[in-house]
C-alpha cells in the first residue's frame, strides 16, 4: 500500500477511535480523566496526519492548493470574499448586524465569547446565523465561470455526532406524530421537531435516516385539525426548510411525492412568514438539479413572482432567491418569464429595492429572446444606465451592462439611448476600462456597435 492510502487507513482508524472516546464521554457520561486524555492524544494525531501528514500533501491539500492558486489568478469580486479571513466564502451567513460572513470563521469569532459584528463592532442583538442563499449562489455560478472549486464542506462537521439522546427524541417525537395520537399531540410533535431541526446539524442529518419521518410530517398538512392551524402549518414549513439544509436531504424531500406541492400551496395561500419560508425552503431544495425542474413544473414560479411583487422584504429576498436558483436551467426561465416576472424586477430597480437580486435574474434571462424583447418594449434600458452610471457595486454593473448588451444587439433602436448616456456621462466607456473582465467585454461591445451606427449614419448622408 502506497503513502496515501496508508494516511486514510490511518486517519479511518483514528476517526473511529475518536467516535468511540467522544461518544464514551457524552452519552456514556465517563468521567475518568484518562478517557479524556485518550482522546485529547487522538485528535492530536488526526490533526497531524490530516495536515502535516505526506499522504494529504499530495492529496486534498495539493487539491486545495490548485484551487486557491486558480482563486488568486482571477479577481474575485470583493462580497464573495469573507471579511473575517478574506477568503472565498464556502458556506456564507448573514449576522444579526446584517454583514455577510463565512460560517465557520463567524461562529469561531461567536464562540470565542465576542458579542459583537467584527466589521461594524455593532453589539448583537442575537447570535443567529442565517443562510445567505443568493452569495452562495452567486458564488457557486462565479466559481462555475472561472473554473474554481471550492473544498466541500467536511461531512462530519455538517453532520456531528448523532447522540443517544437524539435518537431517543426523534423517537418519542415520530410516536406523538402517528395518525393514533390526539391532534394536541402532533401538534406538540410538530413543534418539538421543528426547534430540533432548527439548533441541530446531527439532528437533521439523523432524520433523514429515517425515511418514514418526512411523510410522516407532512401527512399533518392532510388533518384538517391541524392544516387549518397557521401555526402547525408554519412549524411545518420551516422544519422542511430545516432540514433541506442537510445535503443529504434534499433528494429525500425532492422525492417525496407530498413535499414539494406542500411547499408551493404554502406559497400561495399561508401567512407572510410562511410564504417566505417555504420561498426559502424552495431555493435550498433546487440546489439539485433534479428538485429544480420538478419545483417548476409544479407550478411554483408564479406565486414566487407574485412574492417577488407583493411581499415583506424579506419574502422578497427569499423570493428572488429562489426565483434566480430555478431559472439557471432553461425550462424554469420561459416559466418565469410567461409568470411576468420581467416587468417585477425591472420595477424593484427603479425604486432601488432588491437591486442585487433583481439584476442577477435579468443577468440570467439575458439569453432568453421573449425576456429582453420585453425589457426593451417595457422602458427597461433607463434604469440599467442608472446602475451602470450610479452603482459602486461591480457585481451590479457588471449584471446589468450583460442584460444592456443583449437588449441593444436585439434592438438597435436602443443604441441611441445608450449614446445620449455616453456623450453625457461616458459611463459605457468607463466601465469598459474599469469594469470586471466581462464587464469590460460588454461594454467595448456596446460601444463598437454604437461607434459602427454613428459611422453608417454619417455616411447615409
Amino acid at each position: 500500500m502506497g503513502k496515501s492510502g496508508a494516511a486514510e487507513t490511518g486517519v479511518g482508524e483514528l476517526k473511529k477511535e475518536l467516535r468511540r472516546l467522544v461518544k464514551s464521554i457524552v452519552e456514556g457520561d465517563d468521567g475518568r480523566v484518562e478517557t479524556y486524555e485518550e482522546a485529547a492524544k487522538a485528535l492530536e494525531a488526526l490533526k497531524d496526519l490530516r495536515f502535516r501528514g505526506s499522504g494529504n500533501s499530495n492529496g486534498n491539500l495539493a487539491n486545495q492548493r490548485k484551487a486557491e492558486r486558480r482563486q488568486a489568478s482571477v479577481a474575485i469580486q470583493e462580497h464573495f470574499l469573507c471579511p473575517i479571513s478574506a477568503e472565498l466564502m464556502r458556506d456564507p451567513v448573514v449576522l444579526a448586524s446584517g454583514q455577510t460572513y463565512d460560517r465557520r470563521f463567524i461562529q469561531e469569532w461567536l464562540s470565542s465569547g465576542n458579542l459583537t459584528c467584527p466589521r461594524t463592532q455593532q453589539v448583537l442583538s442575537d447570535t443567529t446565523l442565517t443562510p445567505n442563499h443568493l452569495v452562495r449562489s452567486m458564488i457557486s455560478q462565479w466559481c462555475t465561470e472561472h473554473g474554481v472549486t471550492l473544498p466541500p464542506l467536511d461531512d462530519e462537521q455538517e453532520e456531528g455526532l448523532i447522540t443517544r439522546k437524539e435518537r431517543n427524541a426523534l423517537s418519542r417525537i415520530l410516536d406523538k406524530l402517528s395518525l393514533s395520537s390526539s391532534i394536541p399531540d402532533r401538534k406538540q410533535a410538530v413543534r418539538e421537531l421543528r426547534l430540533l431541526t432548527k439548533g441541530s446539524r446531527s439532528f437533521r442529518a439523523l432524520v433523514g435516516e429515517n425515511p418514514g419521518t418526512i411523510p410522516l410530517l407532512l401527512s399533518a398538512l392532510s388533518v384538517p385539525g391541524l392544516y387549518s392551524d397557521t401555526a402547525v402549518q408554519g412549524d411545518i414549513v420551516t422544519t422542511v426548510l430545516n432540514l433541506s439544509i442537510h445535503d443529504s436531504n434534499k433528494k429525500i424531500i425532492g422525492d417525496n411525492p407530498q413535499a414539494i406541492p406542500s411547499l408551493i400551496d404554502v406559497l400561495r395561500t399561508g401567512t407572510m412568514e410562511t410564504r417566505s419560508n417555504s420561498a426559502a425552503a424552495l431555493f435550498s431544495l433546487s440546489a439539485l438539479d433534479a428538485n429544480k425542474l420538478k419545483i417548476g413544473e409544479l407550478g411554483a414560479m408564479k406565486p414566487l413572482v407574485e412574492l417577488l411583487e407583493e411581499g415583506s422584504p424579506s419574502a422578497k429576498k427569499d423570493a428572488g432567491s429562489a426565483i434566480f436558483s430555478l431559472c439557471m436551467v432553461h425550462e424554469n426561465r420561459a416559466r418565469a418569464v410567461r409568470e411576468g416576472v420581467v416587468v417585477v424586477v425591472l420595477t424593484a430597480i427603479t425604486h432601488q429595492s432588491l437591486v442585487d437580486e433583481s439584476l442577477a435574474i435579468l443577468a440570467l434571462l439575458s439569453g432568453h429572446q421573449e425576456a429582453v424583447e420585453e425589457i426593451a418594449d417595457t422602458g427597461g434600458v433607463p434604469p440599467l444606465l442608472g446602475i451602470i452610471k450610479d452603482s459602486s457595486c461591480a457585481r451590479n454593473k457588471e449584471n446589468a451592462v450583460v442584460v444592456l448588451f443583449a437588449v441593444c444587439m436585439h434592438d438597435r433602436t436602443k443604441l441611441r439611448e445608450v449614446g445620449e448616456e455616453e456623450k453625457s456621462n461616458g459611463s459605457i466607456s468607463r466601465l469598459a476600462q474599469n469594469g470586471t473582465s466581462r464587464a469590460r467585454r460588454k461594454a467595448t461591445g456596446i460601444l463598437d456597435k454604437w461607434k459602427r451606427t454613428l459611422h453608417s449614419t454619417h455616411y447615409s448622408y
